[in-house]
């Protein structure tokens, strides 16, 4: 019988998107209770994605893995970052936002970075990874109705985080990152060899 795992989001899209970069392991991947909401109240990604899966292994009884990441811009002093999920009310306004505030920069350098954590039942943080995707932000976003991720060019791929394909996300993106980081662990406290 595979180990439970619960991955602390209500999005779909990112449950499936961690699940796949979990890749063979033998484990039954679930998302959080769809009536559990955590306040993001951390002042690092670390300390959000421990404050969300700390709240789903409490909930669920079972290991719980989180993250949470954000887009840094090194002209704006690492802006929005930590808030990029409430630097503006929709994808719209966001990109907006930030295309505003580089008017006359020519410096486009910008990354994104994900810490992910694993908390066993108890509640307990037992392991932690980063990952960042470096890239640059285009002047206009690559495609209609995305977020950040449509406006960061990863020179790698040759296109925009929000086009990387399942395998470069896999590869090349920041949560991909920090999951093939935190796999070691994961597999040891798991008991997964």
């Amino acid at each position: 019988m595979a180990l439970q795992l619960t991955i602390a989001t209500g999005n779909p899209i990112k449950v499936a998107e961690i699940e796949a970069m979990l890749g063979p392991l033998p484990l039954e991947v679930q998302r959080q209770p769809a009536d559990l909401d955590v306040e993001e109240t951390g002042s690092t990604y670390r300390e959000n994605a421990e404050l969300k899966a700390s709240a789903a292994a409490l909930r669920t009884d079972c290991w719980a893995l989180a993250d949470d990441s954000g887009l840094e811009v090194d002209a704006l002093q690492g802006a929005p970052g930590l808030y990029s999920a409430r630097y503006a009310e929709g994808n719209d306004a966001k990109v907006q936002r930030i295309l505003e505030e580089l008017v006359g920069s020519p410096y486009r350098s910008a990354c994104f970075r994900s810490t992910m954590v694993l908390c066993d039942p108890s509640g307990n943080c037992r392991a932690a990874a980063e990952g960042i995707c470096w890239g640059e932000l285009l002047s206009a976003p690559a495609y209609a109705g995305g977020g950040f991720e449509s406006l960061l060019w990863v020179r790698e791929a040759r296109c925009s985080y929000g086009e990387l394909n399942a395998a470069q996300l896999s590869r090349l993106g920041s949560r991909g990152k920090a999951a093939r980081a935190l796999a070691p662990q994961l597999r040891e406290l798991l008991d997964l060899s």
